[in-house]
């Protein structure tokens, strides 16, 4: 993959899950990065502050990982999540405008219902369901709207990787105790690996400085589908525990105050119009992913979901 040497990336949310990820592969392949870590580096709801800094830096491709990810919590306090979520985007579109600077946001698969029967396609109509993916959708449509040239959307789902809290690393650490585990059985997703993601993030940051990739939404999470009581059992068996300790139960047992989506399986059909492969299967990245992800759980590492 070529990414153009020279060509400063910004990404925010940067001590995220995927923030590290995708900054830890800039810096090996040798590209100018400025990793926004804390609030403090940017507070993304701040107009003032995001133009500053843009004009400081005038980065060629900014990746907004920057976000209100607490969904429950966003029931209660959705005009919170929404400056985050919606305006938050709007503030650093409107500043990359102002530099000529490349945009890529980071959705999800909440902006939709969840009630499907097949892979939602980019272009299908988003129906959010909860406060969380309203607040998404928002920042959606305020990036395409004011980048209509140089912004591009990313949707992705059932993140995993090592430094942070996430399903797979929660289940490693099960695994190794005793007792049954209930995990629910009718919710339908694609897990996705946050190495594979940073590596599409890059390939198409890298085809919108050339050119090559056309704005707008793109789907990006390992391909294939399972669910979360499959997933777990599969995560039981790699960790050589008993898979029959996974427990199945439906997502009626779990008080949630938001409902999580039935069926988020995400087609990706639009990587090929920007010349780029979409993810593998979800098990092949799983298989690579595991390893660190044992070790990362062996030395006590954030493991909770």
């Amino acid at each position: 993959m070529s990414v153009p040497l020279g060509s400063r990336w910004l990404v925010t949310g940067a001590s995220g899950m995927l923030g590290r990820e995708l900054t830890a592969r800039l810096s090996r392949r040798g590209v100018p990065v400025v990793p926004l870590v804390r609030r403090a580096d940017l507070d993304v709801t701040d107009p003032a502050a995001a133009r500053a800094l843009l004009a400081r830096h005038r980065p060629a491709v900014l990746v907004n990982c920057a976000a209100w990810t607490a969904v429950d919590a966003a029931e209660a306090h959705e005009a919170r999540a929404l400056a985050v979520n919606g305006e938050g985007p709007g503030h650093l579109a409107r500043a990359c405008r102002a530099t000529g600077t490349r945009m890529i946001q980071l959705s999800t698969d909440y902006v939709f219902a969840g009630l499907a029967d097949r892979p939602y396609r980019e272009d299908d109509p988003p129906a959010p369901r909860t406060a969380y993916g309203r607040t998404k959708l928002a920042g959606e449509r305020a990036v395409l709207d004011t980048l209509p040239d140089g912004g591009y959307v990313v949707r992705t789902a059932w993140l995993y990787g090592s430094g942070g809290a996430n399903f797979v690393s929660t289940m490693i650490r099960l695994a190794a105790a005793e007792g049954t585990v209930p995990v629910v059985d009718d919710q339908h997703g694609g897990p996705t690996w946050t190495g594979d993601l940073a590596d599409r993030l890059l390939a198409l940051g890298a085809a919108a400085l050339r050119g090559t990739a056309p704005p707008g939404v793109y789907h990006a999470v390992n391909a294939g589908s399972t669910t979360w009581h499959a997933l777990a059992r599969e995560i039981f068996r790699r960790a050589g525990a008993d898979p029959g300790r996974v427990r199945p139960i439906g997502s009626g047992e779990l008080a949630r105050p938001a409902a999580r989506p039935p069926y988020s399986v995400l087609a990706q059909g639009r990587w090929r119009a920007a010349g780029l492969a979409p993810l593998r299967d979800w098990r092949a990245a799983l298989a690579e992913a595991f390893p660190a992800l044992l070790r990362a759980s062996a030395r006590g590492g954030t493991v909770r979901r």
